[in-house]
């Protein structure tokens, strides 16, 4: 794989989102989302941080849109976030803010206080992957709601347009939510399966991942560490016909962490991947239209 695949999405430049469809002839009931693989990196945030771009790449869950990428050709639909997760991250609720970032009274009323806001971690993120708090001062809050209609609005239209057109035409729709993780986080786990402890999706969903993951030989755990984040909890409703499941991929099998760049074993694991993906896509799944 090439050292060059780091170059920002040349061919969406200037777009907060892709969202491509596969030929009708082959669609499936099957979504792939990626929120966290976005590496263009808008000025606005560069001129705020004084951290370098290449550290704040190792928040992004890298090339995980590039892993999924051939899915269509399996029937998927794909959306993908072109934008970084500490500018704005989508897989959070979008009250998930923290009064404390900004300089100005805020707008509108934020969630309830949350473990994930506390850490820095909310849909506007005070710090890196590595700790480091992002900004040298304060944000203006107007400019934080700019951010949230510019980037993280168009991210969720796109999700639930795509779920109700997979729902309209099949009955149901099955979204993998695509992530990496530090390898460090995992130790011998080469894949997590959050499924919100069995609310966000029907356990065959579940079974049939973890069963075409290991029969490849990959080690996989489910909800420990990461049961699932916004978007399981908000999209996953079994009884209405959708079921998310998140996937989160352990870095090492194909990146080199700290220099955020493919490992040797990248065309591999994508092959793999993709076999695993096209054979998920090809079972019949008719028994999951909603009631």
């Amino acid at each position: 794989m090439s050292e060059t695949l780091g170059a920002p999405h040349e061919k969406d430049r200037g777009r907060p989102i892709s969202l491509v469809r596969p030929d009708p002839s082959l669609a499936r009931p099957l979504i792939l989302s990626s929120p966290h693989s976005g590496r263009d990196y808008p000025a606005e945030l560069c001129d705020q941080t004084s951290v370098p771009v290449e550290q704040l790449r190792r928040s992004e869950d890298a090339y995980v849109d590039v892993l999924i990428d051939g899915a269509t050709a399996h029937g998927a639909s794909l959306v993908h976030a072109l934008f970084p997760r500490v500018f704005v991250d989508v897989n959070r609720g979008r009250g998930e803010l923290d009064p404390a970032m900004y300089r100005d009274r805020m707008e509108v009323r934020a969630d309830a206080p949350s473990r994930r806001v506390a850490s820095g971690l909310g849909v506007i993120p005070r710090v890196g992957a590595d700790g480091q708090q992002l900004y040298r001062r304060r944000l203006k809050f107007q400019d934080a709601q700019a951010r949230l209609v510019r980037f993280y609005e168009p991210y969720h239209d796109a999700l639930a347009g795509l779920i109700a057109e997979v729902r309209d035409r099949f009955g149901f729709a099955i979204v993998m939510d695509m992530h990496s993780m530090p390898e460090h986080s995992a130790p011998g786990v080469d894949f997590v399966l959050g499924d919100r402890h069995g609310q966000s999706c029907d356990p065959r969903i579940t079974e049939a991942v973890e069963a075409g993951l290991r029969s490849q030989g990959f080690v996989t755990v489910r909800n420990t560490p990461y049961a699932g984040g916004h978007t399981t909890e908000h999209y996953g409703q079994p009884a209405t016909g959708v079921h998310v499941i998140q996937i989160e991929i352990n870095r090492g099998l194909y990146l080199h962490e700290t220099r955020v760049r493919p490992n040797a074993k990248f065309d591999i694991f994508r092959d793999n991947l993709q076999l695993f993906i096209g054979e998920f896509a090809a079972r019949n799944w008719n028994g999951l239209t909603s009631s």
